[in-house]
């Protein structure tokens, strides 16, 4: 089998797993690694058909031990998702098998099939891609569980937000007294929960410029049940990171615009919103660094700490 880069290489009992789920004559010949991921090891696998052909899967495999210890919540809930959105239009991967507690692998895996296009980070063409997001985003929310995943689980507390260097002091305060506050209540639906850019893939026209469709939607690992507005919340908070704090606002009205419901009271959208950028102060360094590998390299920790206070100070005079 060849292995495009030495981090590429599958482990033999995983290799061996993934030889078990294929087609009878099929076998892989080939593994490339995947990069943009922060919690996990993602491998593209060449496999070879009996017409001589091939075909493409991903092998997604938890191997840090922090991750580990987690590994079979999420994979049970990236199952679970990708057999769900079977036949419901959403263009996810489709489930060929899991191991989510390394019963026969080395480490955690998950093995899908590859989807087309490739993940967009540019400012070029965001007028065309946010709807886009917007209405796939509608689309998610509007998918009926079989069985309903788990509550949503809130990624910051208010005694553990990281104020930035030079942010006023009085509209942090402020913004974290807003999640003090008991969680609004919100009528239930199916979310993503890190519905964002990175895990979005477009298609590619031949002249280069992207955004004309969305090919793909990856990474079900944080499937939860919960308010449209925290979906709505997350994907502002990283548009308005990677591209300008007022695309955060933007994609908010995208979202109604494509017919999607947000919470009616401005204090329960705030609640939401601010929710959630305050989430991202405790992890800008971790969000920045795949955004700076994929070729945003203006887009350093402080410069992403600048757009996030820029934006929470926007949230509070706008909803506050």
């Amino acid at each position: 089998m060849t292995n495009h880069d030495e981090a590429g290489a599958v482990r033999p009992l995983t290799l061996a797993w993934v030889s078990r789920h294929l087609e009878v004559g099929e076998r892989a010949v080939g593994t490339e690694a995947l990069h943009g991921g922060s919690t996990a090891e993602m491998r593209r696998l060449t496999i070879g058909t009996r017409d001589g052909g091939t075909r493409d899967l991903v092998l997604r495999s938890f191997v840090d031990p922090f991750h580990v210890e987690r590994a079979e919540d999420w994979l049970d809930r990236e199952a679970g998702a990708l057999t769900l959105l079977a036949g419901t239009g959403v263009p996810a991967p489709a489930l060929v098998a899991v191991d989510p507690a390394a019963a026969h692998c080395e480490y955690p895996s998950l093995l899908m099939t590859h989807l087309a296009g490739r993940t967009v980070l540019d400012d070029e063409g965001l007028e065309t891609r946010v709807p886009l997001l917007a209405r796939q985003l509608v689309a998610i929310h509007a998918v009926p569980p079989g069985e309903r995943p788990r509550g949503y689980v809130a990624l910051t507390t208010a005694d553990t937000v990281v104020v930035p260097k030079g942010a006023d002091a009085a509209v942090w305060a402020a913004a974290i007294d807003v999640i003090r506050r008991p969680a609004p209540p919100y009528e239930g639906r199916f979310l993503h929960r890190d519905f964002q850019p990175g895990n979005v893939l477009f298609d590619v026209a031949p002249s280069g410029s992207a955004g004309a469709r969305i090919t793909g939607v990856v990474d079900w690992a944080a499937t939860s049940w919960g308010p449209a507005d925290l979906d709505v919340a997350h994907c502002s908070t990283n548009l308005a990171l990677l591209h300008g704090p007022a695309w955060g606002q933007r994609f908010a009205e995208a979202y109604e615009e494509a017919g999607g419901v947000l919470a009616a009271a401005t204090s329960e959208r705030l609640y939401w919103r601010v929710r959630d950028a305050l989430a991202c102060s405790e992890e800008v360094r971790l969000v920045a660094r795949p955004w700076r590998e994929a070729g945003r390299a203006e887009l350093t920790t402080r410069a992403v700490e600048e757009r996030l206070d820029t934006y929470v100070t926007a949230l509070m005079d706008a909803l506050g």
